[in-house]
């Protein structure tokens, strides 16, 4: 009866799958030395030089004081330089930053063939835009 609930029960399920795909990821990104949320912020902060921390936040889906925290982490590490315009924090990558974008990007593909390795790809990508579609429609 409590198995029943557990396995019927969305939170608990998703939880599971957390734990689960957080463990890949911690395990694909080692060689960055960062955890999977700092790479992707990374990746962003990359991507778009003066990277706001609301624009981070929003993206990442993830509190402005969270935020920071990481940002201020990626600061210490030399990877991201902060520059303050009026009220705003705006976010570059610094040299160093720029040159561990190869071994992100390699984090991601392992981390996708770790998971489709065991799902199936067609079937990994197809639970993450299910995943994705479920987590648009809850934050509402």
């Amino acid at each position: 009866m409590v198995d029943d609930f557990f396995n019927n029960c969305l939170y608990f399920t998703v939880n599971k799958l957390s734990r689960a795909i957080t463990k890949m990821a911690e395990d694909s990104f080692k060689k960055t030395g960062l955890s999977p949320t700092h790479a992707f912020l990374m990746m962003l902060v990359i991507d778009k030089p003066g990277i706001s921390q609301s624009e981070l936040a929003e993206a990442l889906h993830l509190k402005p004081s969270t935020i920071t925290r990481f940002v201020d982490k990626l600061v210490e590490k030399g990877l991201i330089e902060r520059k303050t315009e009026g009220k705003r924090s705006l976010n570059f990558p610094t040299e160093n930053g720029e040159a561990i974008l190869k071994d992100i990007k390699e984090g991601w593909k392992i981390l996708f063939r770790s998971y489709s390795d065991i799902l199936g790809e067609d079937e990994g990508k197809a639970l993450n835009k299910l995943v994705n579609e479920a987590g648009n429609k809850l934050e509402k």
